[in-house]
Order: C-alpha cells, then structure tokens, then sequence
C-alpha cells in the first residue's frame, strides 16, 4: 500500500511539472503585461458598462493568442536558446519538452485565440492579433539573426496590444488606438536596448543581432534611447492635446517623460551595466504608472 501510494505521488508530481513547464513557455510575465495593455486599450475605447463580458472575451482570447504565439517563438528559437545562459534551463533547450509537443502546444493556443477574438469579440481584434504573430515570429524572430534593425521592428507586435483592446470595444480603429501604439512602440525601443546591454555577451555567444551585440563602443545604441526617449516624451502627452486624456495625464505623462529620458542620456554617456538597468528599472515603472494615470484620467470620446 505504501509502494502504490508513493508511485501516485511521484506520478502526480510529475504531470504537476509538465503542466508548470508548458506554462512556463508561454512566459506569463509577457502574457501579463500584454493583457495590462490590452485592458487599457479596451478600458479607453469602452463606451458603457455594459462591454464587461466582451472584455472578458478579449482578456481571454489575448491570452491565448500571446501565450501561443510565445510557446511557438521558444519552439523556433529552442536551438540559440541552448547557448545562452539566461535561457538555457528554459523547457525545451533543458529537454523537458520535446519540439513536437511545444509545436502543437503553440498552435493550439494560438489557434483557440484568434478564433475566440474572430467569433465572440469581433474582427477587427482578431486580426490584429493575427498581425502581431505575424510578424513576431515570421519576420521579428528569423531577423533577430541576421541585423540589428530587430530591435526597431520587434517593437511593432509589441506594441499592439492595446490596439487589439481598442479595437475590441469600438470594433474600429481611431487614431486613439494608433496613439497607444506609438506610446508602446516608443518605449518598447530603450527598454529592449536596455536589456540587450545587460546580456550582450549572451545574446553574442547565440548569435542575435541586436544593436548594443554589434555597436562596441555603444554611440548608436545611445542615439537609438536618446532619439526614442525623446519622441516618446512628446508623443505620449498627445493623449491629453486629442482628448483622450485629462490635465491630470498631461503633467504625470511630462514628469515621467522628464525622468525616463534623463535615464536614458546615462545610459547614452556611459553606456554602463549599472546604467543599463537603472533604464530597465525606470522602464519597468515608467509603463504601467502611465497607463494607470491614463486609465484614471480618462475623458470618454
């Protein structure tokens, strides 16, 4: 009795790490942040209360189109992953998934999520998450081997999701949704050249390309945060000039601006490991603080 007992133990805390191990290619932490913004963007373009369920549907069916849509990006990049030391204890590099079953795994997910948003949100959201797979993993994923451009061209899909709430609660897409876009896509830029500085050594040793990998001495990798720094500091306080946005937004939207650009020059001067994550860091504040500013100071169009 004890033997059968410890044998179904042991089975239930294997199935327990296969289920943890295929939700760890999803990364979560991505997934999350993917519906914050995607929430914000449905929250902004929402014009009665009475859209609760469809942003239900539209959580849901992003999550699962993103989570897809990072399991297959693991599953084409299972072999640079192996050389690198901040990914190789990832499932499939660690051996703990085989391609096939992260294959069918991703497609799975991704597949379920385009169809939720296509037939029980709209199409407008549907394809927009489409374009965003797209693109993340045909055109964003094979270039991050071949030029340093991907860092630019990374940031499109990443800055979509708040389009796909956008267009989910207004079933069109306004210049608020390209707005939004631009905000992401402004910010996606420093906070990814951030982190390729902290892993450039990492990323070399696979074989991706981004801009701080190749610019040695770090000059175009500080025009790159110094110029999108700059641009993000006055397109994000169009939310307020469009009527997206209160007065409140404006000068919260000035003074985190005012901060992530001063990050970003010192990373820019010294080009430095510890400036490197101070731009992380204040990246990882400046984002949602705005977003929330934004959610609150909101003017119904």
């Amino acid at each position: 009795m004890m033997f059968k007992t410890e044998t179904i133990d042991l089975a239930l805390s294997a199935g327990a790490r296969r289920v943890l191990d295929f939700l760890e290619l999803t990364k979560p932490r991505v997934v999350l942040m993917v519906l914050v913004t995607a929430f914000v963007g449905f929250y902004l373009g929402a014009d009665s209360e009475e859209s609760l369920w469809r942003l239900v549907e539209t959580l849901f069916g992003t999550a699962l189109a993103a989570g897809g849509t990072l399991a297959l990006n693991q599953f084409l990049e299972r072999d640079a992953d192996a050389l690198m030391v901040r990914t190789r204890h990832r499932p499939l590099p660690d051996g703990r998934i085989q391609p096939t079953e992260a294959l069918a795994f991703g497609v799975l997910l991704a597949s379920a999520g385009l169809l939720i948003l296509a037939f029980a949100v709209n199409a407008v959201s549907a394809l927009v998450a489409a374009s965003i797979m797209a693109s993340y993993l045909f055109i964003y994923t094979p270039l991050k081997q071949k030029s340093a451009v991907c860092s630019v061209v990374g940031a499109v899909p990443g800055a979509l999701p708040p389009v796909i709430g956008w267009g989910a609660a207004r079933g069109e897409l306004g210049a608020e949704a390209w707005v939004l876009f631009a905000i992401l896509f402004l910010w996606q830029v420093p906070h990814t050249l951030a982190i390729a500085r902290l892993w450039r050594d990492d990323f070399a040793r696979a074989g991706i390309q981004f801009l701080p990998v190749v610019d040695v001495d770090g000059k175009s990798t500080g025009r790159q945060v110094i110029c999108h720094c700059l641009a993000l500091l006055v397109v994000s306080l169009t939310p307020t000039l469009i009527g997206m946005a209160g007065v409140l937004y404006f000068f919260a939207a000035l003074l985190l601006g005012v901060g992530f650009f001063a990050f970003g020059i010192s990373l820019a001067v010294s080009f430095s490991l510890p400036a490197a994550r101070r731009l992380l860091a204040a990246s990882l504040v400046y984002l949602p603080v705005l977003l929330v500013v934004m959610a609150l100071d909101r003017v119904s169009l």
